[in-house]
């Protein structure tokens, strides 16, 4: 099956980057947005854009590799 390049870079977000934020006293912490992530094409790693102080933080994320030793 040939695959476009919609299918292998969207243009709208796959995943949602949160942070969890501990409350003293309750059970659960709160989930804080904190940007979008997109799965690589080759579904090795993601591409993140955090919101950090007001800034737009590019993020790049790749699976581990074994030592070629």
């Amino acid at each position: 099956m040939m695959t476009t390049q919609t299918e292998t870079n969207p243009k709208e977000p796959t995943h949602t980057v949160y942070f969890l934020k501990t409350k003293e006293g309750a059970d659960k912490p709160d989930w804080i947005k904190a940007g979008v992530a997109w799965e690589h094409g080759d579904k090795d790693g993601l591409n993140l854009s955090l919101k950090i102080l007001g800034q737009d933080i590019p993020v790049k994320i790749r699976k581990n590799k074994p030592n070629a030793n």
